[in-house]
């Protein structure tokens, strides 16, 4: 009979996943609280700084000044982000954020490692990598006449105020 601690060294390490974040959950913006440790959303860890290999459009809109990256490769910027190993509880946790996959579909893109602090994959600065992002087809047509940005900041110049969720349920919004 095995004791309950020699079972637990046979169990397969958790799996992570790699994300690339480019809006409000990037450090400094209004919900990257939500990816923090210690959460009930799961894990994940932060491993450095990327930029898409292709262009995207990505915009701040609707009627809560929401960053999003439309799905549309080759028109826009090369997007600027992070990347996160995540666990799969943090996988799901994002995945129902986003509004997965009918607001936001989770889908790979190639990415330049601007820098590199996760752990044991030791890529360098300018190597290619994939990581998953979340990005739309579901997009009102003018949100394509909008300015296209390479970096999002919630607290940016261009004078659209985010409003995150609990704001919205706040003030009445969505």
């Amino acid at each position: 009979m095995h004791s309950p601690r020699s079972a637990q060294s046979y169990l397969p390490p958790a799996y992570m996943t790699l994300i690339f974040v480019y809006g409000t959950l990037k450090k400094g913006q209004p919900n990257h609280f939500r990816i923090q440790p210690d959460q009930a959303n799961g894990k994940a860890e932060f491993c450095g700084h990327a930029r898409t290999v292709e262009r995207y459009p990505l915009v701040i809109a609707g009627n809560y000044n929401i960053p999003a990256l439309l799905n549309r490769p080759g028109e826009g910027q090369r997007v600027q982000g992070e990347v996160y190993k995540v666990d799969n509880t943090m996988l799901a946790f994002l995945d129902a954020f986003e509004g997965c996959p009918s607001m936001y579909q989770r889908t790979l893109a190639q990415l330049e490692l601007q820098d590199w602090e996760g752990g044991e994959q030791s890529p360098t600065a300018g190597s290619i990598m994939e990581a998953f992002v979340y990005s739309t087809t579901s997009y009102q047509p003018a949100w394509l006449k909008q300015t296209f940005y390479e970096s999002y900041d919630a607290y940016g110049d261009h004078g659209l105020t985010y409003i995150n969720r609990d704001d919205k349920r706040r003030t009445g919004y969505g």
